[in-house]
């Protein structure tokens, strides 16, 4: 009979980790660290009234992938949440009544053997193309397999008074889009 080697065969693709596929995305997402940094942006952007493409994000991510948000407290003191990426979608993940979106203003990759680390300063605004109303820094790490990209984790802070970008963190042009 044989059924017993094509169910090994499906149980040894499932436990491949490029193979055996978390959440809903494209190859291409996962195939280079330019299309994993565009996946990582157009999750989170989306018009008023939806949610961030959770599928997708899961793809993209490691399953065992941490998130951190930083910031300051109402007295000014440093804080930090850490969580999973279910966690963080958990939290942050429904709906919202403004549309969101947020893209890749300059990156710096610093790259050895299957380790990526990236600064990816970023803009946030209403539109694809619209007035920015926020930026900061997303510092994220990332992991290749031998046959594709996860990120394995991401932190990131935003731009305030006194916290501002770091002109080596900004495009040449100053440009926001």
């Amino acid at each position: 009979m044989r059924v017993a080697p094509i169910a090994l065969v499906l149980l040894a693709l499932s436990a491949h980790p490029a193979l055996g596929q978390v959440g809903g995305g494209r190859a291409e997402d996962v195939e280079s660290l330019d299309g994993i940094l565009a996946a990582y942006y157009e999750v989170v952007s989306r018009p008023a009234g939806t949610a961030p493409d959770r599928a997708r994000d899961e793809w993209i991510h490691h399953p065992d992938a941490l998130v951190a948000i930083t910031g300051v407290d109402d007295q000014g003191v440093p804080v930090i949440r850490t969580m999973t990426l279910g966690e963080y979608h958990d939290r942050f993940g429904d709906p919202d009544a403004a549309s969101f979106f947020e893209w890749e203003i300059h990156r710096t990759v610093q790259r050895f053997g299957n380790v990526a680390h990236v600064w990816s300063t970023y803009a946030s605004g209403r539109e694809p193309d619209g007035e920015v109303f926020g930026r900061g820094i997303n510092s994220i790490q990332l992991y290749h397999d031998g046959t594709r990209w996860w990120i394995t984790s991401w932190i990131f802070d935003q731009e305030r008074a006194g916290n501002e970008i770091p002109p080596d963190f900004l495009p040449h042009e100053r440009a926001t889009r």
